[in-house]
């Protein structure tokens, strides 16, 4: 993935943008923050500046995932696969939904085969003596197509480290299972200049396990903007995606890096949606809450217009 860095004014009020919000910050930081319009050329096609963004710099469709988390009844979910099959979505977006586990069942034989089905973890290995996991065989035989590893609900309510969540990673891979990787800082990782430090440490958990990323999308959620009604702005957001394409690049291949879909999440909604997605290097979302809402969520999937 070839790269030419320019600097621009829209660089240096990111910057300055950062900088209010993060405090101080490393030299590695201030280097990729000049990188935030940059041109990109692989696979035959070359990438539009930022600005005027007229594709994705990912490869493939944009992504859209909904983690229903620990939320819904019966009834209530009925309700929401009825609006999602009602929905009008556009062709070019990958859509996945993560029921509770007990009702992935329900959801997989009532929703429509448009949209396709994750669960929200994975237990390490095989299934066994594990009280209260659940194993990627039987996400499987559910019907599942992916799974969310990583989210930082696991990461720092369960307290699972980046060991280990790298070895879900590989075992749910190596058995035809898509992931959804998710990375991201805390509040005082950021405030203290450490973002990408912490992104990196656990792109490298991923890295060292997973032996292909075509069946992986890498999910940035900052951990203070998940539920809190705080969300980066679509500068900071990008910042971030660049700097893991940057890493990838660097430390995986130039193909990953050019292929790998990083999408975006933390209180996405049907407001800010388009403005995210118009970044470059957002190639989709991971919503929370608003996934519970089915008008709102098709209104998110169909941001993939202003890729056009």
């Amino acid at each position: 993935m070839a790269a030419m860095i320019t600097v621009s004014s829209a660089s240096a009020s990111a910057s300055a943008c950062l900088g209010r919000i993060c405090g101080p910050q490393t030299q590695m930081q201030r280097k990729l923050q000049v990188q935030l319009q940059i041109e990109r050329k692989g696979k035959g096609r070359t990438m539009a500046t930022r600005g005027v963004v007229t594709c994705m710099a990912g490869t493939g469709k944009f992504f859209v995932g909904g983690n229903w988390k620990c939320n819904g009844t019966k009834d209530s979910i009925s309700k929401l696969v009825s609006d999602l099959n009602s929905a009008n979505f556009e062709d070019d977006v990958d859509i996945v939904v993560a029921p509770p586990f007990v009702y992935i069942d329900q959801v997989k034989s009532t929703l429509n085969d448009r949209i396709k089905i994750s669960g929200q973890n994975s237990w390490v290995s095989k299934g066994g003596a594990f009280t209260g996991e659940i194993s990627v065989e039987q996400l499987k035989d559910l019907g599942c197509d992916w799974v969310i590893l990583g989210h930082s609900e696991r990461r720092h309510v369960i307290g699972e480290d980046n060991q280990f969540i790298g070895k879900k990673a590989a075992y749910a891979l190596s058995q035809n299972l898509k992931v959804i990787a998710c990375i991201g800082e805390k509040l005082e990782e950021r405030e203290a200049g450490n973002t990408f430090d912490v992104c990196y440490e656990q792109l490298k958990a991923f890295a060292d396990r997973v032996p292909s990323w075509a069946d992986v999308v890498i999910a940035y959620e900052p951990v203070w903007a998940i539920g809190t009604g705080k969300v980066a702005t679509p500068e900071q957001a990008q910042e971030v995606h660049v700097a893991v394409r940057e890493w990838l690049q660097k430390n995986v291949s130039s193909e990953v890096a050019s292929e790998t879909r990083i999408i975006y999440g933390g209180s996405v909604n049907g407001s800010n949606s388009i403005e995210l997605a118009k970044q470059e290097d957002i190639d989709g979302f991971l919503v929370g809450g608003a996934s519970l809402k089915g008008p709102e969520f098709s209104t998110i999937c169909n941001s993939v217009t202003a890729k056009k």
